[in-house]
């Protein structure tokens, strides 16, 4: 059991050796990934591309595990040009409206569909990211997410009735939560853990791919397959900042931003399987939660998306049209 942990370790960290060399300019990629996770590896492989690329014209630098900041702290350094990227996921949402379309539960099937919503309305997002001041020079992943707690396994929405669960700081996952009779707490990633442990809170809801390499199997007693929300992230720069690069160092960076979103879900895939087994491993009760009750409970937070949301209605229904691949 301990060698074939070391060897999903070693699956999930991918570690990408950055030599370290004299650059014109030093960009900085900050996220919150912990050491191990799909973000790590994620952004390692995007450093990795680029600095092969640029040479000696530019070198990007990644500082994991909230070291920059935690999410909006990182989302701040991006304006006040402090950091160059950051990868933010569910936060989005509170960026631009736009981005709550991905925090509707159950409205991306799969990454085929992710890949054609990219293809079709990537140009929706991005002009709602540079309404803000950003701009998205590439899109990964967080993935699907679950839940789990330490009061009892969660088959259908009220079983959650009471549980205090944290959820990232977007108002929509909040807002879904409470729907479903929980006791949302938005709190920032790199405290759940304590939190958990201290049973400030019941549980969380993350990929597999946070939940191993935060290790809160450790902390945790149920996991329940939920497959609620499918969270996208995005590469992250200012828009401002960013185009006063070099043009031959911006055309690296996309370039590099496209061509990692392959390996960034084909690792995020064979995740899935090899660290449920870890999660399993650690002694976490597994069940596969009825999705078509959640699916059923959700109908109002659609509702309320369409009706608060300017072009929601119309967004949500180009998101769907797009499930199949015909």
């Amino acid at each position: 059991m301990k060698l074939k942990t070391i060897l999903i370790s070693a699956a999930v960290s991918t570690l990408f050796a950055v030599p370290g060399h004299s650059a014109e300019l030093t960009l900085k990629f900050g996220h919150v990934g912990k050491p191990g996770s799909l973000f790590e590896s994620s952004v390692n492989a995007f450093a990795e591309c680029a600095n092969k690329a640029l040479g000696d014209k530019a070198e990007v630098q990644t500082f994991g595990s909230s070291q920059l900041g935690k999410d909006k702290e990182l989302l701040q350094k991006l304006k006040l040009g402090q950091i160059t990227f950051s990868l933010p996921s569910s936060v989005m949402s509170s960026v631009a409206d736009e981005f709550g379309v991905f925090e509707m539960p159950y409205i991306i099937k799969d990454r085929g569909h992710m890949r054609r919503v990219q293809g079709e309305l990537m140009g929706t997002f991005q002009a709602a990211a540079q309404a803000k001041g950003y701009r998205i020079i590439g899109l990964f992943e967080n993935g699907f997410r679950h839940i789990t707690n330490n009061v009892r396994a969660v088959n259908k929405p009220e079983d959650l009735a009471g549980v205090k669960l944290r959820t990232p700081k977007g108002a929509w996952r909040v807002k879904m939560f409470k729907l479903y009779g929980a006791n949302p707490t938005p709190m920032a990633f790199s405290e759940v853990f304590t939190a958990l442990q201290t049973s400030v809170i019941d549980g969380q809801e993350n990929p597999y791919a946070q939940i191993a390499s935060a290790k809160f199997q450790e902390v945790q007693k149920y996991l329940s397959i939920t497959g609620h929300v499918y969270t996208p992230a995005y590469v992250l720069v200012s828009d401002k900042h960013y185009a006063k690069l070099p043009e031959d160092v911006r055309a690296g960076l996309e370039k590099c931003g496209a061509e990692t979103q392959d390996f960034v879900y084909d690792l995020a895939a064979k995740l899935e399987t090899e660290l449920l087994d870890v999660i399993k491993a650690a002694g976490v009760a597994v069940n596969e939660a009825d999705k078509n009750a959640f699916i059923a409970a959700s109908k109002p937070i659609y509702d309320e998306f369409s009706s608060t949301v300017e072009g929601g209605g119309d967004l949500i229904k180009k998101v769907q049209a797009l499930a199949s691949g015909s």
